[in-house]
């Protein structure tokens, strides 16, 4: 191991997690691998090494766990985001089947609607708060909708939600704290979220009726519950609030935008390229394997640092620079093969929708006040005050 870098750096202190950027270009300049000691990781800090291993499942395997600490990973094990194929594939056709294209074309409609009067009210008042009064909306009436949960079920979703994702790091006092709440999500899951409390023309509906029909597993429906609540809300609520702090902070990406709505998608792609939600997953080796050169033993764990990639100067000229003309449909926020975002279409889409609304109303937003978000899975804006110039 003595060629290979190593370093002691915490990836999950506060400010870490507020500002990891600086880390990841220590990394980055380390090497395509590099041992984090504190955690015996493996990180794939550069952008080849990562969507190299994410296009392979065969050998990066996510069935122990994508995690970092192995108590969580442990339990996890079996769920859809910490499977192989041929157990991933079956679920993920199931959770995919309400995602797919065609069938976001059903409720395009309903989630423009939605977008046309929530941006129209917050606009009207000259000044809002993104995160709770823009970027929750459309997931928490929309999508949770859709998904077809109790009521109940749906005012706890965010808070369950950032619990689960606060599980995604190691065993500290964050995780710590989360875990009253993901309990209380798993006995919701169990004995709540089942045929008879449900709607029965949801999503949640849809995976026990695809247990009936013997495509997935019946225990397999309360776990894969995890994969509507947890995905479906905070990645897109950060996401957008990222696209409108970028926006704020770069007032010539604002006017190209509103000047060609056809850069919208451009646009999503590189607020999240520049601002990715989820930092990072894990996988496990199944076999020796050389990365960048570097061997490194079956059964490693390797880091995948999704959010370092995405800035890498080997593969995007100029990394740090807002670029809307950029077109980086090649990021890897989302992921990437067998792995790749379920929910992204759905993510999209909403986004489309906002941004649309919002270029036709907004002509300048100016920050007052924000907030970082501190969780050992996400990153991103816990609180983002606006003051909106209305176009004229």
């Amino acid at each position: 191991m003595s060629h290979i870098p190593v370093s002691d750096v915490d990836l999950y202190t506060e400010s870490a997690r507020t500002d990891p950027y600086e880390i990841y270009a220590e990394l980055r300049a380390l090497g395509p691998v590099v041992h984090l000691s504190r955690y015996d990781l493996y990180a794939l800090p550069r952008y080849d090494e990562v969507r190299a291993a994410l296009m392979d499942w065969q050998t990066f395997s996510s069935a122990r766990g994508v995690f970092v600490d192995p108590d969580v990973n442990a339990r996890l094990e079996g769920i859809t985001l910490c499977s192989d194929p041929p157990e991933h594939t079956a679920m993920r056709s199931v959770l995919g089947r309400p995602l797919r294209p065609d069938r976001m074309r059903e409720v395009t409609p309903r989630i423009e609607a939605e977008a046309d009067e929530v941006v129209a009210r917050v606009v009207g008042r000259g000044r809002f708060e993104v995160v709770t009064e823009l970027a929750e909306y459309l997931p928490m009436t929309v999508v949770s909708d859709l998904v077809g949960l109790p009521d109940h079920g749906r005012e706890k979703m965010l808070e369950w939600a950032a619990a689960i994702w606060n599980t995604q790091g190691p065993a500290d006092e964050r995780a710590a704290a989360a875990g009253p709440a993901v309990e209380e999500f798993i006995a919701f899951a169990m004995y709540d979220a089942v045929p008879g409390k449900i709607d029965p023309d949801g999503w949640a509906a849809q995976l026990y009726e695809a247990a009936e029909r013997g495509e997935i597993p019946g225990d397999k429906c309360p776990v894969m519950m995890l994969d509507y609540v947890t995905p479906s809300l905070d990645t897109t609520i950060l996401a957008l609030a990222n696209a409108v702090a970028l926006f704020a902070q770069n007032p010539d990406q604002w006017d190209l935008l509103r000047e060609d709505r056809s850069l919208i998608p451009h646009a999503i792609n590189e607020s999240l390229r520049l601002e990715s939600p989820v930092p990072q997953f894990s996988r496990v080796l199944t076999e020796d394997h050389e990365i960048g050169g570097v061997p490194l033993a079956a059964g490693s764990r390797v880091a995948l640092l999704y959010a370092s990639a995405n800035r890498d100067g080997r593969h995007y000229p100029n990394p740090t620079r807002f670029d809307i003309a950029r077109r980086p449909s090649d990021h890897l926020a989302f992921g990437r093969g067998e792995h790749v975002c379920v929910g992204m279409h759905l993510a999209r889409l909403e986004m489309s929708a906002l941004l649309e609304r919002l270029a036709d109303r907004v002509a300048r937003f100016e920050i007052l006040e924000h907030r970082p978000l501190i969780n050992n899975g996400l990153r991103g804006l816990d609180y983002l005050n606006v003051a909106v110039e209305p176009a004229t």
